[in-house]
């Protein structure tokens, strides 16, 4: 954590409390006699803050809490009126806020934060509060672009903050066995991974929804929920979920569950920066022979591949497929037939030369490990899941983190701090600068209207750079609303 702030004399908030109990006592008495047992003395307590209240960002603070081993002392949201009501009651003491700007200016005793906001916000909030020096928990995706991730990566270090990116599954203890498996060589020499999607879930693929100014809610202050995006009069539909599939505030199906899924092999394999990224994406026909084009919003369905070079974990270059919108691979002959392969809906298939690991999405569902091998052999993880902490102990692991500082060992043992959640969170992303490329449209010389990004990006991930076609790097960061910059 970093150094416990002073007052005008110098003295800390934990010297504060300490000369008192030695002023008004006439004998030494345990601090747990005073306070009761399981007593925690404010001076041990972590001030944290949350910066989207409701939705994840209820849970996100209610589970960094600790079930009130820490202080909650602001909250931040730009409409208590939803589900952010949820945190008020929790936390009735915490001061409230619309802007997280002014909540991190007026509140200097913030230790740490948790941001839950639509993802169009994580990378301006993160950064603010860790010019600040406040620890972050960041949702995932942690940002909404390749630039920022890279950004807030840098910036933990250089400021020395814990940070912890919200893809709680990177915290269950049952990846261990899929690691095991590859570690040990059981799979071979791997070379493809497959991963799929049944996202979107929500309104994704049509055109945009027109604005109804007049239908907005009082309670809402929508310049604020628009942040860093160009400003547009209300418009329903968006707030509090269906932002997702908008590339102005969401990262579709890829930043809704990438992040868990990809996590997977990612983490398992030891991978880098993809090399190269393709795509193909569904067409939509409201009429004949021409598709819907909404280049605003994310696709109904695509299909990505990305590929890797060899690592230390992977001995050989490794081609990942992405499929969203219910696409699914094929049912590979050593699974048997009348068994789902990965979790059905959402899954990772791990492919090596003697045989598949197969795992569901590993967020909050059982992540069901199976290991199939050519010989025939089958062996089995946990199909069931004794969580006993709530979401793996992925937000108490951090606030541990935080309290224990900067470079600890708690520190080190963090899953998805921005040294690995960075990476990773750009590999996704990559995924996303493939489809706003392959979009791309504009009007040949017979006045048709002509696709001209669709190829393979060559991606030079230390330099941020696709270097065979200039266009594609508009979207590896985005444009700011004036006084959002980054």
């Amino acid at each position: 954590m970093h150094k416990p702030k002073k007052n005008s004399e110098g003295q800390t908030r934990r010297d504060f409390i300490k000369n008192a109990a030695i002023a008004s006592s006439f004998m030494i008495v345990p601090r747990h006699v005073l306070g009761g047992v399981g007593f925690i003395a404010p001076s041990d307590q972590l001030n944290l803050a949350a910066i989207g209240a409701g939705g994840k960002g209820a849970s996100d603070i209610r589970n960094a809490s600790v079930n009130g081993r820490e202080r909650v002392t602001a909250l931040c949201d730009v409409d208590f009126s939803g589900s952010a009501k949820a945190s008020v009651e929790r936390f009735p003491d915490a001061k409230r806020y619309a802007d997280f700007r002014e909540m991190l200016d007026k509140e200097k005793d913030i230790d740490a934060v948790t941001i839950s906001t639509p993802d169009h916000v994580h990378g301006p909030a993160a950064k603010y509060a860790m010019e600040r020096g406040k620890h972050v928990y960041v949702q995932k995706p942690m940002t909404h672009n390749i630039k920022e991730a890279r950004m807030l990566t840098e910036m933990a270090r250089s400021q020395k903050v814990v940070t912890q990116m919200g893809n709680q599954g990177g915290s269950n203890e049952l990846l261990k066995l899929v690691q095991k498996w590859v570690d040990d060589d059981k799979i071979g020499k791997i070379s493809k991974v497959e991963v799929w999607t049944n996202r979107p879930v929500w309104p994704q693929g049509g055109a945009f929804p027109k604005p109804t100014p007049s239908a907005k809610p009082d309670a809402l202050n929508w310049n604020l929920w628009l942040g860093p995006s160009p400003e547009i009069p209300y418009t329903p539909d968006l707030h509090p979920f269906s932002w997702r599939g908008w590339w102005n505030y969401g990262t579709g199906a890829l930043g809704d569950v990438g992040c868990h899924l990809i996590d997977i092999p990612f983490r398992t394999l030891g991978l880098h920066y993809p090399t190269d990224a393709e795509c193909s994406v569904g067409s939509v026909y409201s009429g004949m022979w021409t598709p819907d084009y909404h280049p605003a919003g994310c696709p109904a369905s695509s299909f990505i591949s990305l590929n890797f070079a060899a690592t230390a974990k992977s001995k050989s270059p490794i081609n990942m497929t992405w499929m969203d919108g219910g696409i699914k691979p094929a049912h590979p002959d050593i699974i048997p037939a009348d068994q789902e392969i990965g979790g059905g809906a959402n899954g990772v298939l791990i492919i090596g030369e003697k045989g598949i690991i197969a795992t569901n999405i590993n967020d909050s569902s059982p992540l069901k490990p199976k290991l199939y091998l050519n010989d025939g052999t089958q062996e089995f993880g946990p199909q069931t899941e004794e969580n006993i902490e709530p979401e793996y102990g992925h937000q108490r692991k951090w606030v541990d983190a935080c309290k224990a500082g900067f470079g600890s060992a708690e520190h080190k043992g963090l899953t998805s701090s921005f040294d690995y959640a960075g990476p990773m969170t750009e590999t996704v992303l990559m995924g996303n600068l493939a489809i706003r490329s392959y979009m791309l449209r504009r009007e040949n010389s017979k006045g048709q209207p002509e696709f001209y990004g669709r190829k393979k990006l060559l991606w030079d991930g230390d330099k941020l750079l696709i270097t065979n076609f200039e266009e594609a790097n508009q979207f590896v960061g985005r444009t700011y609303r004036e006084g959002w910059e980054i």
